[in-house]
């Protein structure tokens, strides 16, 4: 999580978070004004949808709206977010993503009759939400599509039926359906194809950093595996057969990796990608969508489908995002209505369609939205994107098995995958457990 700040320093940032550039949205404030802070999109198309939107929300309630777009680069978002809570000013809704809500639970405000219609009208929503999302039995922020993206698998099509005899599209088509083999693409299916895409000289991208994408690349695999470190109870589980387990196939997986697979970032994998170099990498459609605007011939050759299913369940690493409400937020019946209004699915749908598909909604109901059908080349690239009822397949958080604030530390301790990487320098399983289990022991006391 991150550092507390002096005050000293809080109002310093606070200065700075004021003097950065803001939307203006003017009506005729008879409801007052409102400060929304939110994450600033990388696809410019989704901070225009979402201006008029609030524009026409503020105009239609006579609402006053700032609307701030705060990036994560030098993690302003992060830096403002902490300066805020700090010094108990400042915004009125923000965007929280991860285990930010979790951090500042006691200074956001509940909205769990928010969430209630929601669920009553839109379905029962998955565990990763409900993990980041509750805390101390409360909805703390609602889960939006703004931002929230698995990573799914995305793979050049030629490539790995030449190399690897898999026909991904005939097994993930582009409309409702479930070949029997789809049931087949399973890690150890995985592990064949990473072989021979290797030995044809195109590795699958995966890194073993102490990354986001690695974080979730290798957590969902051991989440596959049922190889959880620690329980529902916080106590330490890292050294049992399901850990074990999903070490012996990551020691059988790393020949496979890129050779500098330890020093992987987060655009490593899609540089891999859009140079042509990586058969298949676990990630969003923006690598694909690079690739759509400098290298077209690798986008035309590119789909995107659900992650392999291990031995407890399909596991899709998700990174969600939400939108909270300070508990000294100083127009509450304005925020509020505001937050109803953006999580619902007319709203979602508008913003996701903007940015080409790539956020997906909390909500498996609202995984038809035409967009992913339309995304192209090739038609239909990204359908498997989101989650179908046919996918049968879950997203999943990271370190989700535990509290979250045991989680939130294997998380950033990339605990996960520099166990991975241990096994890359030649280290044994039992050499990597003890070490996980001597780092878990000493941020569990």
């Amino acid at each position: 999580m991150q550092p507390r700040l002096s005050r000293r320093k809080a109002l310093r940032f606070g200065t700075a978070a004021a003097a950065l550039p803001l939307v203006n949205i003017r009506s005729a404030g008879a409801a007052g004004r409102l400060r929304v802070a939110l994450w600033d999109h990388w696809v410019p198309a989704g901070n225009d949808a979402m201006k008029k939107l609030v524009g026409a929300w503020a105009e239609n309630n006579k609402v006053d709206v700032e609307l701030d777009f705060l990036t994560a680069i030098g993690n302003k978002i992060m830096i403002t977010m902490a300066a805020e809570a700090q010094a108990k000013t400042g915004h009125d809704v923000y965007a929280f993503d991860m285990w930010s809500v979790h951090e500042y639970a006691d200074q956001l405000d509940p909205v769990d009759d928010i969430m209630a219609g929601f669920i009553a009208k839109y379905g029962k929503i998955g565990h990763a939400y409900e993990y980041l999302g509750v805390s101390e039995g409360h909805w703390r922020a609602v889960p939006v599509a703004w931002g929230s993206a698995p990573l799914t698998a995305c793979a050049r099509i030629s490539m790995l039926k030449q190399y690897a005899g898999i026909d991904v599209q005939a097994l993930f088509p582009n409309h409702p359906s479930t070949p029997p083999a789809s049931a087949d693409w399973t890690y150890e299916t995985q592990l064949k194809a990473a072989e021979a895409c290797h030995k044809a000289g195109f590795p699958f991208g995966f890194g073993c950093g102490t990354t986001t994408d690695s974080n979730q690349t290798w957590g969902a695999m051991f989440g596959a595996f049922g190889a959880d470190l620690v329980d529902a109870k916080g106590d330490i589980t890292v050294d049992s057969d399901n850990v074990r387990a999903a070490l012996e196939y990551a020691k059988r997986m790393v020949p496979f990796l890129p050779s500098d697979t330890i020093s992987y970032d987060d655009a490593s994998n899609n540089r891999a990608l859009i140079s042509g170099k990586s058969a298949m990498i676990w990630n969003p459609p923006s690598a694909w969508a690079v690739a759509k605007r400098d290298a077209p011939q690798v986008a035309a050759d590119c789909w995107t489908f659900p992650n392999p299913r291990g031995p407890k369940g399909r596991m899709v690493p998700m990174r969600p995002y939400f939108f909270g409400l300070w508990s000294f937020a100083q127009n509450k019946t304005a925020a509020r209505d505001l937050l109803a209004y953006l999580g619902a699915r007319e709203q979602m749908e508008t913003l996701t369609t903007a940015v080409s598909g790539y956020d997906i909604p909390p909500y498996a109901s609202m995984s038809d939205f035409k967009i992913w059908e339309q995304v192209e080349p090739p038609k239909g690239t990204v359908y498997n994107y989101p989650i179908r009822p046919w996918h049968d397949a879950e997203y999943y958080v990271t370190g989700s098995s535990g509290p979250p604030d045991i989680g939130v530390q294997a998380w950033n301790r990339g605990l996960i995958p520099t166990m991975v990487s241990k096994l890359v320098a030649g280290q044994s399983i039992k050499q990597s457990i003890d070490w996980a289990k001597d780092e878990l022991e000493g941020f569990t006391r």
